[in-house]
């Protein structure tokens, strides 16, 4: 019932907003935008072909957003997000959806880029404030998994027995206070499940109320809206689902290509000046991350599940960090010749970081026959690698500019016989690579996480690279968290 009135509302919008177009095609567009936003990739051809069983012979009428979608593209372009036509459709379904909707979930996975949707929403919308139908907006974003419940709702101070508003309340008591024409949306960034999200029941229907446990009802007002970004809606009720208008990101639909083409965007200057870096590093770009990406999908197991887009932005992240070498300051300026010797080194640095981003997440099993894959196409890109051994083993010396193996940058060790045995700790080709790659992002201001069962050395050699081969500036503060 709660998605059959969601339409007549809509509808009744539309009648409103145009009283002179065809009834059918009012109906036809409130059914599509309720529902589409909703659906996979995959189902929205069969949607189609029902609407237009339903509704035979009749045209969607054109949609007039009022400027709205020349506003996107200048806020695409502040936010250094592209413009894919399917992410500019979730942002119209988006904004389609907060009209007939005061509760709504933006739900999908990580890199799904439901962050950036009502990102670049918000800024669209604030753009247009002086326009009649747009109004400025203004965003509150909290992780209620963060916090406990009493410090979102609110809780009795056992020692005081005074009430101790919660975050929440407290948030939706001040954008009630607004009487400014301004919107407000309450962003609940963080995991649904059951023992939060059945208290907002009341403010999700019609009611519109917080209801708390002091006796306090706060009515929301009709320029709030309550939103949720969240990964999945496994443990979600039925009660909540059907409160929510729904806007799914599939990253399957954007595909690769636009991470490539905002990174390329963040070059350091000096880099970016010259023409040939960026044309090596976008044909490089398509000549490995989609098909790298689908050979480990499809060919390869992983112990910790990820991301196609995080892999490849892992891939940008260790690039990063051998561009901030050429990133010029006051008193550092770098030659043109040192950005063509960098040009020179881009192919073996690209394979470098490929094989440390969307091929170090596999077994070791898959790293072999990630390592027969790659070797078959490093020709393609120019890069001379030696036969033997896996690509796992070399690392690329940039003073000397040629592959060596992991054992061969670092002394040879012997046994300081003044240590006790617990202090004692050998390297190993793992822990040579994993301490590198660990304080290469470090020293980058880049976050560095290390997954593996108990027993590999995490602890040791994290504790060792942070202890004694950082920088003296940086300084080392451990925190223990139980699972």
């Amino acid at each position: 019932m709660r998605a059959v009135r969601s339409v007549i509302n809509a509808a009744g919008l539309l009648k409103a907003d145009s009283p002179d177009t065809n009834e059918q095609q009012l109906l036809l567009r409130a059914l599509r935008d309720v529902n589409v936003p909703k659906f996979l990739k995959d189902d929205i051809p069969l949607f189609q072909n029902i609407i237009l069983d339903l509704f035979p012979g009749v045209e969607r009428p054109a949609v007039d957003y009022g400027g709205l979608r020349e506003a996107i593209s200048v806020s695409c372009t502040h936010y250094n997000v592209q413009e894919v036509d399917l992410f500019i459709q979730k942002i119209l379904q988006l904004y389609d959806t907060i009209q007939v909707r005061h509760g709504l979930m933006i739900v999908g996975p990580t890199g799904g880029g439901k962050s950036s949707n009502y990102r670049v929403l918000q800024h669209a919308m604030s753009s247009l404030a002086h326009m009649e139908r747009f109004e400025k907006v203004h965003v509150d974003v909290l992780n209620p998994k963060s916090i406990t419940m009493g410090q979102l709702y609110g809780y009795v101070d056992p020692q005081t027995s005074e009430w101790m508003d919660g975050v929440l309340a407290k948030l939706v008591l001040d954008c009630t206070k607004d009487e400014s024409p301004d919107k407000h949306w309450v962003m609940f960034d963080g995991p649904v499940d059951a023992l939060w999200i059945e208290n907002m029941n009341t403010v999700l229907d019609d009611n519109k109320k917080l209801c708390l446990n002091s006796g306090q009802i706060i009515t929301l007002t009709p320029r709030m809206t309550m939103m949720f970004e969240v990964a999945d809606l496994a443990v979600a009720s039925p009660a909540t689902v059907s409160r929510c208008g729904m806007v799914y990101m599939e990253p399957a639909s954007l595909g690769l290509a636009p991470y490539l083409a905002s990174w390329l965007n963040t070059l350091p200057p000096r880099i970016a000046d010259n023409p040939g870096v960026r044309v090596k590093l976008q044909a490089l770009g398509d000549a490995f991350l989609e098909d790298a990406c689908y050979f480990l999908r499809h060919e390869l197991t992983e112990p910790v599940v990820t991301v196609d887009n995080n892999l490849v932005q892992s891939l940008f992240r260790i690039l990063d960090c051998y561009m901030a070498d050429y990133i010029e300051t006051e008193v550092k300026k770098v030659p043109s010749e040192k950005v063509d010797e960098f040009l020179s080194m881009l192919p073996e640095l690209f394979v470098f970081a490929l094989v440390w981003s969307i091929g170090t997440t596999t077994t070791l099993a898959g790293r072999e026959k990630f390592n027969l894959w790659l070797r078959e196409r490093l020709p393609k890109a120019g890069v001379d690698f030696p036969a033997e051994k896996l690509v796992y083993d070399y690392t690329y010396d940039r003073q000397a500019r040629q592959w060596v193996s992991w054992l061969d940058t670092i002394p040879e060790y012997s046994v300081n016989i003044q240590m006790s045995y617990n202090e004692i700790v050998v390297p190993t080709l793992d822990s040579v690579r994993m301490k590198y790659l660990a304080a290469l992002m470090l020293t980058h201001g880049k976050h560095v996480l290390t997954p593996g069962p108990t027993g590999t050395g995490k602890s040791v050699n994290t504790a060792e690279m942070l202890t004694y081969e950082l920088p003296p500036e940086y300084q080392t503060l451990v925190m223990t968290f139980s699972a």
